[in-house]
This record gives structure tokens, sequence and C-alpha cells, in this order.
């Protein structure tokens, strides 16, 4: 079941096809690579960053809520402000699912800290997101929003 602060943000999303698409990713966030398929932890008690940001239980829930408030704020502003045109359902779509595999490369220590899984030995989660937007025919404007959320240290 969708975590209904997340839910709500999906719901914003317009185009009833990305909609179901993002959401239908969201309740079944795994990655198949060599024939073999890897889920994650829950959204729920995931956290969002080892050290970083919202690394405790609950984080990512947290961390996608609010980067999805500042993103729409930044999307009013510049049509407000600079009269430009955004597509906030590429924007929303790719701030639900920027993060989804973290959940895949942590697991919860028995101190209550985070450690990275062996999954995340070999790859990060930016590289899986992409490839599994791709495979699951994601359009490219949100493989674009995704791929570039990490600026210059991304891909």
């Amino acid at each position: 079941m969708l975590n209904p602060k997340i839910e709500a943000v999906a719901n914003k999303i317009r185009n009833e096809k990305l909609r179901k698409k993002v959401i239908e990713f969201l309740e079944n966030p795994t990655f198949e690579v060599g024939g073999k398929t890897y889920s994650g932890m829950s959204l729920d008690v995931s956290p969002a960053g080892l050290s970083h940001h919202h690394c405790y239980a609950g984080g990512y829930v947290e961390h996608v809520v609010s980067t999805a408030k500042i993103a729409l704020t930044i999307c009013d502003c510049v049509e407000k402000v600079y009269h430009g045109k955004v597509n906030r359902d590429f924007v929303l779509a790719g701030v639900l699912l920027h993060d989804i595999f973290k959940p895949l490369t942590y697991v919860a220590k028995e101190n209550g800290s985070y450690a990275t899984t062996s999954l995340a030995d070999y790859m990060d989660h930016l590289s899986m997101i992409i490839a599994e937007l791709v495979r699951r025919n994601f359009p490219i404007e949100v493989v674009h929003v995704v791929s570039a959320h990490h600026g210059e240290y991304g891909p």
C-alpha cells in the first residue's frame, strides 16, 4: 500500500497515463538485473540518505514530500516571475522517482544506523533508476529530470 503522503503528491500529476505509471512504479519499486530481482526496505521506513539528509527511519517519505513542495514553489516562481511554462507533471514524476531505489541500497543495522547493501557495491541508485525508467518506457523528459537531479555530480 502506498504511503498516503506520497500518494497525495502522485495524485497531483494531471496526465492520467503518467500518473498511473508513476504509482505503479511506487507500488512496485523493484529492479531486475542478471536474472535477479532486487527489492529493498519499505519506502515508509527507509531513510533518504546515510549521513547527509533525512538519515533516519521515515526520512525517505519526508524527503520526497518536502522536495515536491519546494519543486512546486519553484514552478510557481518560474511561471509568475519569468513567465515560463513548466510541465508540473514531469517535475512531480521526477521528484517522486528520483530516489526510488535508495531503499534497495540501504539496510538497517542493529544499532539503528544504516549501511549499504551488496547491490550498492555494484550500482548506485541513480544508475539503477535511469535504467529502470527506460525499461518501463517513461517519457524522456522524466528520465532527464531524474538523471539531472544530482547536477554536476550526476551522469
